[in-house]
């Protein structure tokens, strides 16, 4: 847990290493993230090599990344909820199914992101 008095250099480092643990979490609990994560080693090679130029490996780059962010975002949420119960309620499964369209929302963007630049 965050120490809310820790200020400066100390935060940060501290900072770090709980996204370092936030990432270990999600590649040990999260198979979608393992997933993505593994789209992103096969797509970011593939962008250098096919991008043009440097906005358009950015923008193929990117757009991966925007699926892992959310994908994060989206692992985080259902945690939350997973914590506050496990029985079914109409807000939790909203909750989880608005985290899932956002992830669906940003594979989509990444898929016209990728075809757009390539065809």
């Amino acid at each position: 847990m965050a120490n809310h008095n820790t200020k400066g250099i100390k935060r940060i480092f501290n900072a770090f290493f709980f996204s370092l643990a936030g990432f270990k979490a999600s590649w040990q609990h999260e198979e979608a993230f393992r997933q993505e994560v593994l789209l992103f080693l096969v797509t970011a090679p593939l962008a250098v090599w096919l991008g043009e130029n440097n906005i358009e490996r950015l923008l193929l780059i990117g757009s991966m990344i925007l699926v892992l962010v959310t994908e994060l975002l989206n692992s985080a949420v259902e945690s939350v909820v997973d914590r506050v119960g496990l029985e079914h309620h109409e807000l939790s499964g909203r909750a989880k199914d608005i985290g899932s369209a956002a992830v669906f929302l940003t594979l989509a963007w990444a898929a016209v992101t990728w075809i757009m630049i390539l065809v």
